[in-house]
């Protein structure tokens, strides 16, 4: 019996370090990350409604955007649109992932990091911020912003 809980315990660790190594694994060639951090691609729609959440990305608290429904948005960043849209999809990915990478001055969080982190509630280390496929999400809507301004 005791040595059925230790495999589990075992295997729990094991499953919980393969989580952590995931979002440590992006390689950043130049600057961006070429290799999607899900399976699926990103979809804009839900990238949208991650972007305007006050639950989930935040990002509304410091970025303006086209989002007339959002009565309060943030004037500490960039408007969205602006800042995204020099970027490619692999540049805004990289940005997401870790945003001090290109300016150590940010205060955009690193959305894909889960080490070297301040302040970081005890109940949310060892965690990121957004998941690979949530972060696949956002840069596909970014990407739909710079394609709407192009026309």
């Amino acid at each position: 019996m005791a040595r059925m809980r230790m495999r589990d315990v075992l295997v729990s660790l094991l499953l919980v370090f393969l989580k952590l190594s995931s979002a440590q694994a992006q390689t950043v060639v130049g600057d961006s990350i070429f290799e999607s951090l899900s399976a699926k691609p990103g979809d804009a729609t839900r990238g949208r409604a991650i972007v305007a959440s006050r639950q989930t990305g935040l990002c509304l608290l410091c970025h303006s955007g086209p989002f007339p429904e959002e009565r309060f948005q943030g004037n500490l960043a960039p408007e969205l649109t602006v800042s995204s849209a020099p970027l490619s999809a692999p540049q805004l990915r990289a940005r997401m992932v870790e945003a001090s990478r290109f300016n150590p001055n940010t205060i955009m969080p690193a959305y894909y990091k889960t080490g070297h982190l301040n302040r970081v509630a005890p109940k949310f280390a060892g965690q990121t911020i957004l998941n690979g496929q949530e972060i696949e999400d956002v840069v596909a809507f970014l990407v739909s912003l710079n394609t709407q301004n192009a026309r």
